[in-house]
């Protein structure tokens, strides 16, 4: 399993992956990346939950 970078609790991120973060946001072809993995990610899921639906 990744690493994200979270603490035990999970509710704060790491002063060093903040650090990272926050450098990346400026890079355009970062942000553009991220922008279509969530996109992938969420039609997929959508596609799933479509699929479920459709055997009740």
């Amino acid at each position: 399993m990744r690493s994200t970078g979270f603490t035990k609790n999970k509710s704060t991120l790491s002063p060093d992956r903040l650090a990272i973060l926050a450098k990346k946001i400026y890079n355009k072809s970062y942000v553009d990346n991220a922008i279509q993995r969530i996109a992938t990610v969420l039609s997929r899921e959508l596609v799933e939950d479509n699929e479920f639906e459709k055997t009740w």
